[in-house]
């Protein structure tokens, strides 16, 4: 075989690939015709695996036992898939390069060129074929027989028809039921997708991929899909299936490995289940991103926005009537730091407007059913019922649901958003006086049916909870100031006017209330200095809608689906194309239904569909007939128009026709609230009506130019309605364009919103619409993975050889994919990229991982055994160093243990001393009364012997003498027993008494010192007392011998001079005898006192220390009398004192007439007796 037939031929005139490449692997028992291999290059190539991202690792088609399967070679998806990280370890050298070489996409190119022609195999095999039903279903039925133009096919239920050929579709094998990529069968036809998905559908399984959209169908209950079990699944690629996870999963990774902005679009038509899809996908991220705590903020404004911008419809319970963009922004370590909410065009006649069997928002319903009773008496809140805005459908509650419960639940996440509980009062203040203005009526006033409204409870409470005048409120609804020249000119309003006015001002109230909301949702999720750039976009925006009745809000709710898929478009089909063709790579062109006229439709200028509804709102006299009718005038000729009668004009779009009644439209686009209304809201004493008057005002600033401005009613509104959705749809679109897209496509398999049931009808049409066939289509025929050559160089050139590797990028690419034997046929090789197949770049992603984990092995073993190294320097340097510390602790520690050693050995050796001693004392007093016992017992027995001798000598009966002693000698054992034992009782009395004894010593040696010196002080006094008193008596009666002597030889020298002076003399001796003899009576007084007195005082003394040692029982406090005894003794002493000075100073006066001596004697005795009583 050449060499050349190996080689695609668009790969022919490529330069960088070598000529003579050959495939590797190829086994020889798989018979393959190179011919076919050729072939195969020009044929859409059927993939063998569900491509998630462009990480995702190959996958290899094998059987159970790890050979190709040869029996069902019929079918190229009749083996099971087996992973590259699954192969048995048993697979040899040869079989691994087989497994890790991409002929897996080889094998099914084969397969899918022998089934190119498949009506002739239809009719040779007499496979199963989808026959379409009159009613419009697809029905499988087995050919039976096949002759020119006509089939005989049998159907289940054993119907026999006859049928054209043409009119039937092939049908998959049984093996291809329930696939999770719609890419994997091998017809891909309506009848097959509706059957695959239904087939899944009925299994629970509602995500199936279609390429690179995520299929989701509305299962209309709970499936067991969900959780933290599954979330950690699909982080840890586990489960492979298809998932909402899946698919944010992989946009985060992409975030992070790209550094490129995501945006998640899922979109789908009214009840698919989007809301619900979107808060899933919010639930991933908040997992995979949480850990600042804001995580649960951005979740808990999924409740609060439902409550405030969903509502009941026929179709959907719980349907979003505005389009949202949640802006999710991650830090550089992939956490959530914020998080920022666009909204799209709230759907605000909802407000005043239910049909039969719809709601209004959801917010009334659970605020008249869950505000406590403070609240609703604060805002004199009613039944759900009683208001007018809500009992005009005759609908109030959902089947399932709790609406007090749920207004709890809003409650608590305004509370974590950090809405404050005078913000949120406020909130519901506003909520009560929109449903309060529905209850205002009206009464005619003149015979121009000019109203004012009626002064009623209703009208009263909205003007409080508002906090207006209510003269002025009454002024607002019937009354229209306007402005002609320069006067102002005031008009009464008709019934319908003053309705329209009401009206306008409570839809604007709620808008105005709606948008505060979402602005201070994004305050607490802002971003701040923590935003990297790194964001994540879910975009969750109605569906198209087609009713029986479609109106303004269909229309811009469709023009937006037409621009989302024009965006939906551009990125699968346009801009792939387009990159094909730029890059120069060989490409069969697929055709796809571009929707681009019906763009053009909507958007041209000056005769657009926006533009001639604009310039219709700005005349005086438009109407709603006129505005259907200049479109029918200038856009006839347009292929995606068509007029229709009255008000109606029918649209081509890409998902079907609708047409649509003009009704309403030129009031609803220009939204009018008018300027009187605006000055009553800035003239409230309530802030949020204050804040909605402002944020009014600022958009009048440049009011619309035209009639409608000079007749005042265009004051509130800068634009149009149709113009500022526009500008918010051009603003969204160029934001996705900035982002590489997901896109989840959601579908409703029913209207009557109950599980189980399937509508082929529907689900076709909504398949028609997200455009699936041609997403599959395109991607089956198309290259969906791509890189630059710079970037694939850089990424795997480090798997070749320096030299090589040293290349320009373009030379390292084909060398990397010579490397890895990629097929010719499953790339392309560009000017500026690389195109790969689905699932080839899982190979080189494989084959990286694989290396980069041998790497990091290398590098993991070469760091441990340096850190191992360190640890065991460092590990001895620890010992070291630990040995010296120890040591010197041992030694310290050795120190103070040797001296507790030395000194227990000292008490020990004392205790045991005592011990001894007491115990020596004890046995020394145990023997000497066993002797005293035995001696005292040898006595006793000794005289009883003698007694009984004398008894015995008496009777002579030796025997009875013997009898006698026997029994005595019992009698005296039994009484030396009963001595021990009261001598032991005795022992322990004495012990006892011995304790006391110690005790009652103890305290008589403390009181015996105390009294000692007591006694010693009183001693002293009293020694000196009596020796004071000695001494006196001794001078005393010295002076007195001499006296006597004096008086004596005086006598007898002068008798002869004492004739004339005897008699004074002898009065003189008479006079001082006197108080001599008075003198010594006062000493002998006191010193009997001083005696008395000491006696006395001893005695008590005695007395108290015998009372305190116990010797004498007495009742009182021996403590308290010895301290009042010494009181006593010390003021005796005292008063003895003094007289005795007194009596000193007598005397001395007595002795004054003396001598020289005399005196010297006095005061020598009176200082020495002060000194001894001192």
């Amino acid at each position: 075989m050449s060499q050349e037939a190996r080689v695609s031929p668009s790969l022919q005139s490529i330069k960088s690939l070598p000529v003579d490449f050959r495939f590797m692997g190829l086994p020889a028992t798989h018979g393959l015709d190179m011919s076919d291999a050729v072939s195969a290059s020009d044929n859409n190539m059927i993939p063998d695996s569900i491509p998630e991202n462009d990480e995702l690792a190959g996958e290899v088609v094998r059987d159970t036992d790890g050979n190709m399967d040869q029996e069902n070679d019929e079918s190229p998806y009749s083996s099971l898939t087996l992973s590259v990280e699954e192969r048995p370890s048993s697979i040899g050298d040869d079989e691994l390069n087989i497994a890790t070489s991409p002929l897996r996409s080889f094998v099914p190119s084969h397969t899918a060129s022998k089934w190119s022609d498949t009506t002739s195999y239809v009719a040779k095999k007499m496979i199963q074929s989808w026959f379409q039903l009159p009613n419009g279903n697809w029905e499988l039925g087995k050919i039976l027989s096949t002759s020119g133009t006509e089939s005989v096919i049998s159907l289940s239920e054993g119907k026999v028809l006859k049928v054209n050929p043409d009119s039937l579709l092939p049908a998959n094998p049984n093996i291809l039921d329930g696939v999770d990529d719609l890419m994997q069968l091998s017809y891909l036809n309506e009848p097959s997708v509706l059957y695959n998905l239904q087939f899944r559908y009925n299994q629970d399984m509602i995500y199936t991929k279609a390429g690179p959209v995520l299929v989701a169908i509305n299962p209309f209950k709970e499936v067991p899909l969900y959780g933290t079990d599954y979330i950690e699944a699909y982080k840890c690629k586990s489960i492979e299936s298809p998932h909402v996870y899946a698919i944010t999963d992989t946009a985060i990774r992409e975030m992070i490995r790209d550094e490129v902005n995501q945006s998640i679009i899922i979109s789908g038509e009214s009840g698919a289940g989007k809301t619900e899809t979107a808060k899933i996908a919010m639930q991933y991220l908040a997992a995979l991103g949480g850990g600042s705590g804001i995580e649960n903020e951005i979740l808990k404004t999924n409740p609060i926005l439902e409550a405030f911008g969903n509502a009941k419809t026929l179709r959907n319970d719980n349907s979003s009537r505005f389009g949202k963009l949640i802006e999710i922004h991650f830090s550089e370590t992939g956490k959530i730091s914020g998080a920022q909410i666009q909204t799209f065009l709230l759907e605000k006649s909802r407000v005043v407007q239910c049909a039969e069997g719809e709601r209004s928002y959801h917010i009334f319903y659970q605020l008249c059913a869950g505000a406590p009773p403070p609240l609703k008496e604060k805002l004199n809140l009613k039944s759900a019922n009683e208001y007018k805005y809500l009992k005009q459908s005759n609908c109030n509650s959902i089947a399932g649901v709790d609406d007090a419960e749920r207004f709890h639940i809003i409650v608590g996440a305004l509370d974590i958003v950090h809405v404050s509980k005078e913000d949120q009062e406020s909130v519901f203040a506003m909520l009560a006086a929109v449903l309060g203005l529905g209850n205002v009526s009206f009464t005619v006033i003149d015979n121009e049916n000019h109203v004012e409204p009626v002064t009623d409870e209703g009208l009263t409470n909205v003007a409080k909870l508002i906090g207006c005048n209510i003269g002025e409120l009454k002024l607002a609804l019937s009354t229209r100031n306007m402005r002609v020249g320069n006067d102002n000119i005031v008009q009464k309003l008709t019934l319908s006017q003053a309705i329209d006015t009401r009206d306008a001002l409570a839809k604007s109230i709620y808008s105005c209330l709606f948008d505060w909301l979402v602005e201070q949702i994004n305050k607490s999720l802002a971003v701040g200095k923590r935003r990297t750039g790194r964001s994540i976009s879910i975009l969750d925006i109605y569906g198209f809608e087609s009713f029986d009745r479609n109106s303004f809000e269909q229309f811009c709710i469709n023009y937006a689906n037409e621009r989302l898929q024009q965006h939906f478009n551009r990125h699968l089909f346009k801009l792939e194309q387009e990159e094909y063709i730029q890059d120069g790579i060989d490409w069969a062109k697929v055709d796809f239904e571009d929707n681009q006229d019906c763009l053009n439709l909507f958007e041209k200028k000056p005769l657009g569909l926006l533009s001639l509804l604009d310039e219709e709102s700005t005349f005086p006299n438009g109407t709603d007939l006129t505005f259907a009718n200049k479109l029918k005038q200038h856009l006839n000729s347009n292929s995606c128009f068509r007029g229709e009668r009255d008000k109606a004009f029918t649209i081509c779009h890409y998902a079907g026709e609708v047409m649509y009644d003009t009704t309403g439209f030129l009031e609803k686009n220009r939204d009018l609230l008018h300027l009187d209304s605006i000055q009553l809201l800035s003239s409230c004493t309530c802030q949020l009506p204050q804040i909605f008057a402002s944020s009014m005002l600022m958009q009048s600033e440049k009011p619309v130019a035209g009639a409608l401005f000079k007749s005042g009613r265009a004051e509130s509104q800068k634009l149009s309605v149709a113009t500022k959705f526009k500008g918010q749809l051009f603003q969204l679109i160029q934001r996705l364009e900035n982002t590489t897209p997901h896109f989840i496509r959601c579908i409703k398999p029913n209207n009557l919103q109950s599980p189980g049931i399937y509508e082929q009808g529907l689900v076709l049409q909504q398949l028609r619409c997200c455009g699936v066939l041609e997403v599959v289509r395109i991607s089956r025929s198309g290259f969906p993975t791509r890189m630059s050559h710079q970037k694939f160089a850089r990424r795997y050139g480090f798997l070749l050889l320096d030299h090589v590797a040293s290349q320009d990028p373009l030379s390292v690419s084909v060398a990397i994919l010579h490397q890895f034997n990629i097929l010719p046929e499953m790339y392309q090789v560009g000017y500026t990229k690389l195109f790969f197949r689905t699932g080839q770049i899982g190979v080189l992603e494989d084959t990286r991982n694989h290396t980069l984990h041998g790497i990091l092995r290398v590098q993991s073993c070469f760091r441990g055994h340096q850190a191992r190294r360190y640890l065991k320097e460092l590990g001895r340097g620890i010992t070291t160093l630990q040995s010296f510390v120890r040591g010197e602790n041992t030694r310290k520690q050795y120190t103070v243990l040797l001296q507790r050693h030395r000194a227990a050995v000292i008490i020990q050796r004392q205790m045991k001393g005592i011990f001894q001693q007491k115990k020596f004392r004890n046995v020394y007093d145990a023997s000497l009364l066993i002797q005293s016992v035995i001696r005292g017992w040898l006595v006793r027995r000794c005289s009883g012997d003698v007694g009984l001798q004398q008894f015995g000598g008496r009777k002579g009966n030796e025997s009875d003498e013997v009898l006698v002693k026997s029994s005595f000698l019992a009698e005296l054992q039994r009484r030396v027993l009963k001595a021990e034992a009261a001598l032991r009782e005795k022992e322990e009395e004495n012990d006892i008494l011995h304790q006391r004894l110690q005790q009652y010593e103890s305290r008589w040696s403390e009181y015996e010192l105390k009294m000692k010196s007591m006694e010693e002080v009183w001693q002293k006094q009293m020694q000196s007392l009596q020796s004071s008193l000695s001494i006196a008596k001794k001078s005393l009666a010295v002076d007195d011998s001499e006296r006597n002597s004096d008086a004596s030889v005086n006598l007898n020298d002068d008798r002869d001079y004492s004739w004339d002076t005897g008699s004074n003399f002898k009065g003189q001796d008479s006079n001082g005898a006197r108080p001599m003899s008075a003198g010594l009576s006062v000493i002998s007084r006191l010193a009997e006192e001083f005696e008395q007195r000491s006696q006395v005082f001893g005695d008590d003394a005695k007395f108290l220390v015998e009372v305190k040692s116990g010797q004498v029982e007495a009742s009182l406090n021996p403590d308290r009398e010895l301290r009042r005894l010494k009181q006593m003794f010390e003021a005796w002493k005292k008063d003895y004192g003094a007289r005795l000075r007194e009596t000193k100073l007598i005397l001395h006066k007595l002795g004054s007439e003396e001598g020289a001596v005399d005196k010297l004697k006095k005061k020598w005795w009176g200082r020495r007796n002060s000194s001894r009583i001192n």
